[in-house]
């Protein structure tokens, strides 16, 4: 009879183990990941109107201004994201209600950029990663921009090209085995900068960039968009082989240079060179010729002009996120 009862009590005891057993593996499981996103924007002409605007991220009240200031609802609102910055998933919801694109350009501001190459930071780019990739709708996303110019820690001068370009596919590579299939990847560059070197030396390779982006500005009366802008979309289009759709990513007329004529300058190019769009500077600096005020609504006459031109040379129906 004890025999028994010891032998029903070691199987009771046995049970219980496994089922403690059991339940601490599932307790210790995480769960699992959401599945991959799969999200893409047509590369359509003229189709992209966009805007930095101080105070957006977080609100919506300054691109509600620059909409009326411009005439027209811009479907693509940029933002600069500091390294170790998460994915800013509130603003990116917002902008998502709205029919509009985040557009964030990460850049490497404390970071070193062999080790983003070597996976020195890849805990927080996972991290960023599932947060695109749980977005689920499409985000524009570029790293390290205006790289060819010798003014940021992660461009000329400082890091060399084989650097730079080993840390950018590092990036793409990992968030598409993270599922984040929703992004696409914005190589941009600053427009001719004389002595610094052919732009292709900073090219990743056309596997890891869906479009390139321009950064350039009209800073004094002699500028057109031949002389700010052509060379280096030649450039371009040249090493790429035509195939990578081009987006005027950083621009802006200065308040000295004829707004009216070189707003429509800037917008007939835009065409012209069929380019994606553009997506303006909307902020006011101060101190030099590469620093102005470069808003919008600070001036009637660039106003209207914008609007007419956005009017008349971008497409009829923007296309959204």
């Amino acid at each position: 009879m004890r025999s028994r009862l010891a032998m029903i009590l070691a199987v009771v005891l046995a049970l219980v183990a496994i089922a403690g057993a059991s339940y601490r593996l599932k307790a210790a499981t995480p769960p699992p990941p959401s599945p991959p996103a799969h999200a893409s924007l047509a590369p359509s002409v003229a189709s992209y109107l966009g805007a930095f605007e101080p105070g957006a991220p977080p609100g919506y009240g300054p691109i509600a201004d620059f909409a009326q200031a411009a005439g027209r609802q811009p479907n693509l609102i940029g933002y600069y994201s500091g390294w170790a910055e998460p994915f800013d998933t509130s603003f990116a919801g917002m902008l998502r209600t709205h029919g509009i694109i985040p557009f964030v350009q990460i850049d490497p501001t404390d970071a070193v950029i062999s080790g983003i190459a070597d996976g020195t930071y890849d805990s927080y780019l996972r991290s960023y990663a599932d947060s695109v990739r749980t977005f689920r709708t499409n985000v524009v996303i570029g790293f390290g921009h205006e790289m060819n110019a010798p003014w940021y820690l992660w461009g000329y001068k400082h890091v060399p090209p084989a650097t730079f370009v080993a840390a950018w596919r590092h990036i793409v590579t990992l968030f598409r085995d993270q599922g984040a299939g929703n992004v696409t990847w914005l190589w941009t560059v600053q427009a001719d900068q004389a002595g610094t070197g052919p732009v292709e030396l900073w090219w990743p390779g056309s596997h890891y960039v869906d479009w390139v982006g321009i950064d350039g500005y009209y800073t004094q009366p002699s500028d057109n968009f031949n002389s700010v802008f052509a060379k280096t979309i030649d450039q371009i289009r040249n090493f790429t082989d035509n195939k990578k759709p081009v987006l005027l990513s950083e621009t802006a007329v200065g308040p000295d240079v004829n707004a009216v004529v070189k707003i429509h300058d800037l917008f007939t190019g835009m065409t012209g060179y069929k380019t994606l769009g553009l997506v303006w500077f909307d902020v006011a600096q101060h101190g030099s010729l590469i620093h102005q005020d470069w808003r919008l609504e600070d001036s009637q006459l660039a106003k209207i002009a914008f609007a007419l031109a956005a009017r008349n040379d971008l497409a009829v129906t923007l296309p959204s996120g």
